[in-house]
């Protein structure tokens, strides 16, 4: 749910936005190619200044040429088969130039019908020896295979509004933002009318090394639009930098819009794609060989396109184009359109010169307006097998300057690859007065409201708005407000609080906080380095520990079964927190713990049967976490993980002591786990974690592990969905959780079934524990009673046997592109009492 507030804030924000400043000096020319008599775009047409280089139209037939030789006014346009043209430039302008090419008199049009399709097949197939050989060469045509390689890189990403939101100009409300809605850009994509509202510029130095492996960047400066506070600017590039990812097209999978296409060279490419030999020609001396592909099914997550291949021994790819097929079980996308240009090196093998993605979103294929990404990267001063220094390699990988977003446009006039077009420019300077605008500070604000939870006032702010009001069978209807100071009331001391007030219980809850941030920034931003001191008096469900939602969510209040195991908790908590470079996080505290069973849930001595009031410990913790290359978008108030194949580690060891502020129990307790999603190409991927905890010291049940249990309607990734709360208990366990996304792999193949683009979930979660002798109350008198259910008599929570707890699920997801239902079903411990042995889960995801 936070990455569709993710996309709707920003979506929503972005329908404001665009345009005014001024215009470059270099010779700018854009425009389309097409052929005169049938209107169709013609790709791989050479675009030349006379007596300079050139560039090939795309696949649309679209074309963008630079110069910063005011000698070159004569442009021509040629293809194969057509009649050159040439057309004159006025030097030092932005321009577009259209042109329709004529076929040549001298060739003759001649076209074969039949009514027989020849079948395909890969055996004696020329297109497919010819790939087969791109395969068997594509690891010496790498940028991996040379020892040494540098270069300079610029890369551009933008986003804007697909087609002139005229409703929007002619609405009063919108009259202040006139000089946003009117900075249109008509040339860049033939017959779509494009409104900026974002860019973002960097420019940086690469080098890599083969052995030991370096790969270091040395940004040289960075420009992007800033819409305030509003806004997590740094999260929106991460997350766009997601969406519109590195391509390499030698790779078996390209991954794209946060997910796996497979290579149209892939080892496994003669099995998914269909290759035609569509000519044979010559560039600058270099025999090539224009290949055609095309999925075999259409609805796979694959191109179609058209490749040159080089026939000089090497192999490599000259130039390609590809896009996906409408069909394909891809969300909310539109158009997708890749680029990419090769160049010849000293040995003669080709890399890459130039790569461009071009995706448009819209909700839905007929849609009026969208949204326009496009991600553009450049590469130039290319140097290979030549070492530069070793102080270059040493080091971190990435290597800032002080304050990037500092460099001065005399900077980037200089050293961009490709200059601004005018409206881009003016995208810049409208941005920046749109986040001055008062009527604007207005809308971040509700918007904020509406999607973070929080009200600002200023240098403090009311919120969570999504907590105001919940409903358990302890507390009754229960009130909530609360509040925290912002960086505007000071940039090191932070307050937090809230109060909360049941209608059955009538007690009331509350939490007081202070936070000392040490780097003077936000507590909640990265990276984090404070210390936190806070008492809190609320109520919880025991063992859960719910990282993504809070028990008080409203949309929470509703449970099946019986929902009456509730603690009255007083905590006093000490914590430091820091954050490094690299993702890795630790975490020091202190925790005094008076925990008072409430509902059904009573602590009673095997003994005498007498009841304990509740329950003190004082504990120290240490926590480790570590998270290489990880992402996310920062809220207010939380962080959405960009979820990457890297790994997250995380080890906790906690200390129980006993006499410290009447604390009444010596333990020890480790827990750690390991998260890791694995990309399976054609099959989607895999959400993988691995858990485990041991706890030292005799103990009664509430301070063992208390397994995360559900018993919501809604699918709970992390938790058992058919456990009931405080169901199992125990003092050893491990535990693995597999979730499957198929992305329609099987879907796909199913006649009218794979129009719906539905996709396929499953997932199989297996957990394994025990208690020792000295904390079963069965044979340890001086302990406390499991708990029962008085209605029925019956004991209701357990330590596990020599059986696993294990439970399965398989599903349908992406059902209106949102939803996903899960049929799940408990495989063990089917005797136990008030349990649902199947059961009907939903979850809403965006997802692409």
């Amino acid at each position: 749910m936070k990455g569709i507030k993710i996309i709707l804030t920003t979506s929503f924000l972005f329908t404001l936005l665009g345009a005014g400043f001024s215009a470059s000096a270099q010779t700018i020319v854009k425009g389309f190619v097409k052929d005169a008599t049938t209107m169709k775009p013609i790709q791989f047409a050479s675009i030349y200044f006379e007596g300079g280089k050139g560039v090939t139209t795309g696949e649309d037939g679209s074309y963008s040429i630079v110069t910063n030789r005011d000698k070159l006014t004569t442009l021509n346009f040629s293809f194969t088969g057509y009649k050159k043209t040439s057309r004159k430039i006025i030097a030092g302008k932005e321009q577009t130039v259209n042109i329709e090419l004529e076929l040549s008199e001298s060739l003759k049009e001649v076209v074969v019908k039949t009514k027989k399709r020849a079948k395909y097949r890969n055996k004696d197939n020329p297109a497919v020896e010819l790939i087969d050989l791109v395969i068997e060469n594509k690891n010496k045509n790498k940028i991996k295979a040379y020892d040494f390689v540098q270069y300079q890189q610029y890369e551009k990403l933008s986003l804007s509004l697909t087609n002139k939101p005229e409703k929007l100009i002619k609405n009063r409300l919108f009259r202040n933002y006139k000089f946003i809605l009117e900075n249109i850009d008509s040339t860049t994509v033939e017959g779509k009318s494009l409104l900026p509202v974002y860019l973002e510029e960097k420019l940086s130095d690469r080098y890599l090394k083969k052995n030991p492996e370096k790969n270091k960047t040395v940004m040289l400066g960075e420009k992007k639009v800033n819409y305030g506070d509003f806004l997590d600017d740094k999260g929106i590039s991460q997350y766009l930098k997601r969406l519109y990812a590195d391509i390499n097209i030698y790779d078996n999978n390209v991954t794209i819009l946060a997910t796996q296409f497979l290579s149209p060279i892939a080892d496994m490419g003669p099995s998914f794609y269909r290759y035609y030999i569509r000519d044979t020609v010559e560039l600058e001396g270099i025999k090539l060989v224009k290949l055609y592909f095309t999925p075999r099914n259409p609805n796979d997550l694959l191109f179609r396109g058209t490749m040159f291949i080089t026939l000089d021994g090497n192999y490599g790819v000259q130039k390609i184009s590809m896009t996906i097929s409408k069909n394909a079980n891809l969300n909310w996308t539109r158009e997708l359109r890749i680029n990419q240009d090769f160049e010849k090196a000293k040995d003669g093998r080709f890399h890459v010169i130039k790569s461009s993605m071009l995706a448009e979103f819209a909700l839905t294929q007929n849609a009026s307006g969208g949204v326009l990404g496009e991600r553009t990267v450049s590469f130039k001063n290319f140097l290979t097998d030549i070492p530069a220094p070793d102080s270059i390699y040493n080091g971190k990988d990435l290597v800032e300057k002080t304050d990037l977003a500092a460099t001065p446009d005399s900077f980037w006039t200089v050293q961009r690859h490709t200059p601004l077009t005018i409206v881009e420019t003016k995208a810049y300077y409208n941005i920046d007065s749109l986040k001055n605008m008062r009527s604007f500070k207005r809308f971040g604000e509700i918007a904020t409201l509406l999607f973070s939870g929080y009200k600002s006032f200023g240098p403090w702010e009311l919120g969570n708005t999504n907590t105001f009001y919940y409903y358990n069978p302890v507390e009754g209807f229960t009130l909530k407000v609360g509040g925290r100071t912002t960086p505007k009331f000071s940039n090191f001391i932070y307050f937090d609080n809230y109060f909360a007030y049941g209608f059955n219980d009538k007690k009331l809850k509350y939490l007081a906080a202070v936070t000392y941030s040490f780097n003077h920034k936000s507590i909640y931003s990265f990276p984090l380095n404070y210390l936190k001191l806070s008492y809190q008096y609320d109520t919880d469900i025991p063992g859960q520990e719910l990282l993504t939602v809070n028990e008080d969510n409203f949309l929470l209040s509703f449970k099946r079964g019986n929902n009456n195991k509730w603690l009255y908790n007083n905590y006093f908590k000490v914590e430091y927190v820091r954050e490094f470079g690299k993702n890795l996080r630790y975490n020091f505290a202190f925790k005094n713990w008076k925990q008072t069973p409430a509902g059904d849930i009573s602590y009673q001595k095997v003994t005498d049967n007498s009841l304990v009031k509740n329950v003190t410990t004082s504990e120290l913790s240490a926590e480790l976490r570590w998270a290489p290359n990880e992402q996310f978008y920062q809220g207010k108030n939380f962080r959405t993980p960009i979820i990457n194949k890297y790994p997250i580690f995380n080890l906790r060891f906690i200390v129980g002591v006993k006499g410290l502020m009447k604390g009444e129990y010596n333990y020890q307790n480790i827990t750690g786990s390991i998260e890791k999603r694995l990309y399976l190409s054609q099959l989607g991927y895999a959400d993988i974690t691995l858990q485990g905890g041991y706890i030292w010291g005799k103990l009664p049940f509430p301070l063992l592990t208390i397994h995360r249990a559900n018993q919501t309607y809604a699918y709970q990734l992390n938790s058992y969905n058919l456990m009931n709360f405080m169901e199992f208990v125990s003092d050893k366990y491990t535990a693995a959780n597999f979730n499957f996304y198929f992305n329609g792999f099987f879907f796909n193949k199913i006649p009218l079934i794979k129009k719906l683009k539905l996709r396929e979930v499953a997932s199989f979660k297996i957990l394994y524990g025990g208690v020792r002798d000295e904390n079963d109350p069965a044979k340890t008198v001086d302990l406390f009673k499991f708990p029962t259910d008085v209605t029925i008599g019956q004991q209701t929570t357990f330590a596990f046997n020599k059986t696993p707890y294990m439970e399965v699920s398989v599903g349908i997801a992406n059902i209106f592109k949102l939803i996903r239902v899960d049929l799940v079903k408990r495989l063990t411990y089917l005797d136990n009492p008030g349990i649902t042995l199947w059961g009907i889960r939903t979850r809403v995801r965006f997802d692409f």
